[in-house]
């Protein structure tokens, strides 16, 4: 994983389940590595087999399962039905769905190998997850983040040029926590970010972004473990800065400067937001940002609609005219 988190454990995953269990999602992780899926995503694919494996053990007897708690090829769809509607209500809908893309790719994956004649998903509908409008993170907000990082030391310098880049590139957090330095062109003011699907993609930065990640490199360079290829480095210690520890470093600057929920997704939409206004191009957002899919400027242009139908109705000033 990128960011310095950590190697997948298979033995930790598959905590509790019977031999059958364990030897299936064994070999099913031996057919993603082979077919080079990152390792977040085979983590998130393997936990929501394992976790369908727990719960039928520890719902056995409710559920009539006792011969699909042994062997996953026992499986039936009201145990995958009873399963979502238990993370729906435990966890969220969200979440749910999630399960529900991994355990698709897990019995398809077992009637490829011809151990099941017909995946238990076949007809198990998709949990519906409500469509929220996620706030843009705009100019004002981002201010006052920014301006707790005045001081001169290290992680305000390495703070700064974070959420700088956040903030001008509309990056995932993944792909930030996953920079290098090799990844940096400073000639050129470009960034090359490794994203979803093993894509790759170069994005440019501005003249701000740039003065402030020549200052991390020059800060970056005095410290210890400098020879990191890593381009974020902690306060201590030589493991690089991970995704979750940026994700605290936004919650721990958000609280500093009076702004609630702060986290890098809402940059992104607020890029999206940003583009839009300017009039830009559709098909450019979607290189700028990485994305494959039509569907995705539609979701996160939804807030960012929202907003400038707002602009729109201010202007307009309909029902104020009399």
């Amino acid at each position: 994983m990128g960011g310095g988190e950590a190697v997948l454990d298979l033995q930790k995953v598959c905590r509790g389940l019977t031999p059958a269990w364990f030897d299936y999602l064994r070999d099913w992780d031996r057919t993603l590595r082979g077919g080079n899926y990152p390792e977040t995503t085979r983590y998130n694919y393997l936990l929501a087999g394992a976790q369908l494996g727990r719960y039928l053990i520890d719902n056995t007897e409710q559920l009539d399962a006792g011969e699909a708690a042994e062997d996953p090829t026992e499986v039936e769809r009201g145990h995958v039905e009873e399963f979502q509607a238990w993370m729906v209500e435990t966890r969220s809908a969200a979440t749910a769905l999630n399960k529900h893309k991994g355990l698709q790719q897990f019995f398809k994956w077992l009637t490829k190998e011809e151990d099941l004649e017909r995946s238990p998903l076949d007809r198990v509908k998709q949990p519906k997850t409500p469509q929220t409008l996620i706030p843009i993170l705009g100019d004002d907000e981002t201010a006052k983040l920014l301006a707790t990082c005045k001081d001169k030391d290290f992680l305000s310098v390495r703070d700064e040029a974070i959420i700088r880049v956040f903030y001008n590139t509309g990056a995932r957090l993944s792909e930030v926590a996953g920079l290098q330095l090799d990844d940096i062109d400073l000639n050129s003011d470009i960034l090359l970010f490794h994203g979803k699907g093993m894509k790759d993609r170069r994005v440019r930065f501005g003249a701000k972004a740039g003065r402030t990640l020549s200052k991390y490199l020059r800060a970056r360079g005095r410290r210890r473990f400098a020879d990191s290829p890593a381009l974020w480095l902690p306060a201590k210690g030589q493991v690089p800065l991970s995704s979750n520890g940026i994700k605290i470093m936004l919650r721990r600057r958000g609280e500093l400067a009076g702004v609630p929920n702060v986290h890098a997704h809402r940059w992104r939409h607020n890029f999206a937001h940003e583009w839009k206004l300017a009039g830009g191009d559709t098909g450019d957002l979607m290189l700028v940002l990485g994305w494959a899919s039509d569907d995705m400027p539609r979701r996160y242009g939804a807030s960012a609609a929202a907003e400038r139908a707002q602009q729109v109705h201010a202007r307009l000033r309909i029902g104020e005219r009399i």
